[in-house]
């Protein structure tokens, strides 16, 4: 085998991907087709789970040095409302502005540091698989070549060759409209009141926030401190653009005229991009020893959440992979890939196509949905609960066996452990990726049936503040595979964490 794992696609999943199977002691492929990383920011930025996850695999830090924005409040657009999560002490969703060709180079970097081979101006031209192997033949800059590996995984974007080549059905909807959204420096004539509205020559006032006409829909976001404002236009087109043409500032102006009837004057763009909106998900994420992920998995019709969950994607993935490829894997720890991670699929595309008709309604019945939901998110469970459904942390996976602890299933808390050896956390125990058992109650008995599973699962005895429960073993992509009730007997729980820890790191 050339490769344990082929990577298809050099974007934000690819090689999250790669680094993750890296750490995981496995030899990915990266063939990316473009020569070079792309200057089109196509996101602008990181928000929800995958902030904490990053956190977990000792990145955060760094990803948020390499930010040249000052973190922006936890503000976001909903459907053409707003959920101000500012009114909450610890918000729930959280972004980083980080344009995503920075993003990429962070990636590389990373990957470049765990040693994975990527090899950018290589062209998947064919792709068969059989019970052993996948094979895959390139276009390269010197020439044709054919490679194989244990798997391939298709991270290469919307228009995904690879889904197209597995059969692996597309379906969903595309939306008649085209987004422009730039942040932009404004000119010494336009000038930036106190409340955040425009004052413009010749025009007037534009005030902060959504404007909806009859053309579509204007959003701004300015500051009095600042001449960099950001601005954003929906308008419906039937113009099909070219994603690797870049947006002009003069196309920007040209659609602000159309929606606002203004000419708003413009000066040097920090960002510029345009997309269109689309509502799809494949029916299957994997086909034999073919896998998807990212953008070719699934689309979603609104902004900020498709990094989110594409990143998301491969750190669930990669340790499943690595499992198998090291011949440990329990029979269907595989396909329990697609079961968790289309379901957050699905439960993404929910509150996307829930802001499509929020934001698509221009009749008295949509305005007064509109109200009616700006009014619930004044208050704090409805926020929250909301705030957590865009960042993808209210996600709980299935998880096998009865009477399941309520913690199975979602994302391990960061919590603080003193040890034998001083104080340590979760998210530093994660820096490796290696699947963890804590005793956090001293139980000998669980201790000593995690044991059994040392070569695979690192086993910890710690102390923690109000604790949840007796002991936790989580898996590499931070969720819990299994928790022990507060004084819970050894002859139910001892059982229980027996058949999580076969179930899902196989036999010991």
């Amino acid at each position: 085998m050339d490769a344990d794992v082929i990577v298809v696609g050099a974007g934000p999943t690819g090689l999250m991907l790669a680094a993750e199977l890296r750490l995981a002691g496995v030899r990915p492929l990266v063939l990316e087709r473009a020569p070079q990383r792309r200057n089109t920011p196509k996101a602008g930025g990181l928000g929800g789970q995958i902030l904490q996850l990053l956190r977990y695999r000792g990145l955060l830090k760094r990803f948020a040095a390499a930010c040249t924005d000052p973190l922006p409040a936890p503000r976001f657009p909903f459907g053409g409302v707003h959920l101000d999560l500012t009114r909450l002490t610890d918000p729930p969703m959280h972004a980083l502005p980080l344009p995503q060709p920075r993003l990429e180079r962070l990636l590389e970097e990373r990957t470049g540091e765990l040693g994975a081979d990527v090899r950018r101006g290589h062209e998947v031209a064919g792709v068969s698989q059989d019970n052993a192997a996948v094979i895959v033949d390139v276009r390269g800059p010197d020439g044709p070549y054919r490679v194989t590996g244990r798997y391939l995984v298709g991270c290469d974007g919307a228009r995904s060759r690879v889904r197209d080549r597995a059969g692996i059905p597309f379906p969903g909807t595309t939306y008649p409209e085209v987004n422009r959204l730039a942040q932009i420096a404004l000119p010494d004539t336009v000038t930036v009141l106190g409340s955040g509205d425009l004052d413009v020559p010749g025009f007037g006032a534009i005030r902060a926030g959504f404007t909806r006409t009859g053309q579509g829909l204007f959003g701004l976001g300015a500051s009095p401190d600042s001449k960099v404002v950001s601005l954003y236009t929906i308008e419906d087109e039937s113009t099909e653009y070219d994603d690797d043409i870049p947006m002009t500032v003069a196309e920007l102006q040209g659609s602000i005229r159309r929606v606002l009837g203004a000419d708003l004057p413009l000066g040097e763009p920090l960002r510029l991009s345009r997309f269109t909106f689309k509502a799809r998900q494949a029916e299957r994420y994997r086909d034999g020893r073919i896998l998807l992920a990212g953008d070719a998995a699934h689309l979603f019709p609104a902004t900020g959440v498709a990094l989110n969950a594409g990143l998301l994607d491969a750190v669930n993935l990669a340790w499943k992979l690595a499992a198998d490829v090291h011949g440990w894997a329990p029979t269907g720890l595989l396909d329990t890939y697609h079961d968790e991670r289309h379901l957050a699929g699905a439960r993404t595309m929910l509150h996307t196509q829930a802001q499509v008709a929020l934001r698509r309604g221009h009749d008295p019945a949509a305005e007064a949905l509109r109200e009616v939901l700006q009014e619930l998110l004044v208050d704090e469970q409805p926020l929250r609960r909301m705030g957590a459904l865009v960042a993808g942390s209210d996600i709980r996976y299935p998880m096998p066996g009865a009477h399941q602890h309520t913690l199975a299933g979602t994302f391990a808390a960061d919590l603080t452990l003193h040890t034998g050896q001083g104080t340590t956390s979760v998210a530093e125990l994660m820096h490796t990726a290696r699947p963890l058992f804590l005793d956090l109650a001293d139980r000998p008995e669980l201790r000593g049936t995690a044991q059994e599973w040392q070569e695979r699962v690192e086993v910890h005895t710690a102390r923690t503040d109000d604790r949840p429960t007796d002991a936790l073993l989580i898996r590499p992509d931070a969720h819990i595979a299994w928790a022990a009730t507060i004084d819970e007997p050894a002859d139910s729980a001892v059982p229980a964490l027996r058949e999580a820890l076969s179930g899902w790191f196989g036999t010991p």
